[in-house]
């Protein structure tokens, strides 16, 4: 395996920046590795045409004593639920095969502008709807960890990319937990910021108030440089935060050599571990609470007695959000046309292109969604779910008055096996069930590795949660606990990820 691919984008810029690796060569590693595992993993939808011309103009750019950006030449995978110009945007649905953006989302036209270098784009459950990656239009993504599991979802593409080296970096979007959730599974770092300190604009949205852009990572401080490039207000998007915002990539640096778990205040919330939870995801975490209170870390339980109904809240706001966004998709506006035999109305003919263009998990929540919003059940239903998110939000207030961060797993259980939990929707909505709480509060998280799970060998992650706004203490608390870790293990978790067929 080419050493170029073991980097991190830290690692990485900083050897551009010496031209030590040039940026056509960085990306031509990146591509070469897509071109020998992408057919086992299937991490990837598209792959750019139009990489090596980008990376031989920051190349240029560089040789000509240009300034560039700290992540100038370093390659970055995207979620295709983010609109670009340069290869098709389908958010891993039929419906939307084919389609070309005229314009780029606000995020992926920052990266340009920071000169990285968008090297494709990552496959997903369909307009971001599930849990395992399994729903996409488009085959499953496997986990490199082990090509018969999972690798989390929606954005599983954007973590297998990351976790099998076949990009340093990776735009995902997390509407109920999947950056964090994926990244948990495949041994990697998944950041959902504050809700409006990353644009949305030109993420195809499924749940307006809950969706959120992130970085996926394999180390903590490549994810802050990547939030750094991303973030910040952004006029398109009508609920951008117009914050100053600090740098996440110094805070991530001041953590990682600093003493900053000696006297923190961390919360354990207890609705959020014990049964339900894998006992090796469990064990695994305990140990990491153990090594917090070593260092100093004032570990406290605590009660969020509204957390137990997140997830049933989230299912009845999230299908009303998503049959009001994906009504566009009809034919007419966006999406494909199909016409049925002997033609037929308007009716007819955008009944046809939606029973055809989407998969069933879709078509599920649309209806679920459509159902909760008809007149006689709004107030019953999403209206009720609305006062329980309110609930939800009051507990983290409650909560953050008490300590300076929340920790939890990131996820129940381990990557599960393909097919294992397809047949029961509920299986699969509660995989979420750790970090859809945080999207309903708009709060920032992060999952960060804490080791394997001794019963399967497969990667665990730890969720750190903090206030609203305090993006930068997640990144400190986040890279104290991965430098301690690294510490004790004397390597990094990716590092021990197996080799793909011997590549």
């Amino acid at each position: 395996m080419s050493d170029i691919i073991r980097l991190t984008a830290a690692g990485l810029a900083e050897k551009l920046q010496t031209r030590e690796i040039s940026a056509v060569e960085a990306t031509q590693a990146h591509l070469d590795r897509i071109d020998a595992v992408d057919h086992d993993v299937h991490a990837f939808l598209h792959v750019s045409n139009h990489a090596l011309d980008a990376a031989r103009r920051i190349d240029d750019r560089r040789t000509a004593g240009e300034e560039l950006g700290p992540l100038a030449g370093v390659p970055l995978a995207v979620k295709d639920v983010l609109v670009t110009t340069d290869m098709p945007s389908t958010s891993g649905s039929r419906i939307l095969e084919g389609y070309m953006s005229p314009f780029d989302a606000t995020v992926v036209k920052r990266a340009r502008e920071a000169g990285l270098i968008p090297i494709g784009k990552t496959n997903m459950d369909e307009f971001a709807m599930g849990s395992s990656t399994e729903h996409s239009a488009y085959g499953p993504t496997r986990n490199p960890w082990d090509l018969g599991r999972i690798p989390g979802g929606s954005g599983g593409g954007s973590a297998a990319a990351v976790a099998a080296f076949e990009a340093p970096l990776a735009l995902g979007s997390d509407t109920g937990g999947s950056i964090r959730q994926p990244a948990h599974v495949t041994g990697t770092v998944g950041v959902k910021p504050t809700y409006g300190a990353v644009s949305r604009y030109g993420a195809i949205a499924l749940a307006s108030s809950l969706d959120q852009v992130g970085p996926v990572t394999r180390t903590v401080l490549d994810a802050g440089l990547l939030q750094d490039v991303i973030g910040g207000h952004d006029p398109f998007d009508s609920t951008s935060l117009t914050d100053a915002w600090p740098s996440m990539a110094e805070a991530a640096r001041d953590g990682a050599r600093g003493d900053v778990l000696k006297g923190l205040r961390v919360g354990v919330v207890k609705e959020l571990s014990g049964e339900g939870f894998q006992a090796g995801v469990q064990s695994r975490f305990d140990e990491t609470v153990a090594l917090l209170t070593k260092q100093g870390a004032e570990v406290v339980e605590v009660r969020a007695p509204h957390f137990e109904y997140a997830v049933s809240a989230y299912y009845l706001i999230l299908p009303a959000e998503a049959s009001s966004n994906l009504a566009k998709f009809d034919s007419v506006r966006f999406g494909m046309r199909v016409q049925p035999d002997g033609g037929g109305t308007v009716e007819q003919v955008m009944a046809a292109t939606r029973e055809l263009g989407f998969g069933p998990e879709v078509k599920r929540r649309i209806i679920l969604g459509t159902y909760a919003l008809s007149a006689g059940y709004y107030d019953a239903y999403y209206g009720s779910a609305q006062k329980v998110r309110t609930l939800i939000q009051r507990d983290f207030d409650a909560a953050f008055a008490q300590v300076d961060v929340l920790i939890s797993p990131s996820a129940p259980t381990t990557a599960f096996k393909f097919g294992e939990k397809l047949k029961d929707p509920m299986a699969m909505y509660l995989n979420d069930v750790a970090t859809i709480p945080a999207n309903l509060a708009g709060v920032p998280g992060i999952s960060v590795p804490i080791g394997l799970a001794p019963e399967d060998g497969l990667p665990v992650g730890i969720q750190i949660m903090a206030p609203v706004r305090e993006d930068a203490r997640l990144y400190r608390v986040g890279a104290a606990i991965e430098a301690l870790l690294e510490q004790q293990w004397g390597h990094t978790l990716i590092s021990q990820a197996p080799a793909l067929g011997g590549k």
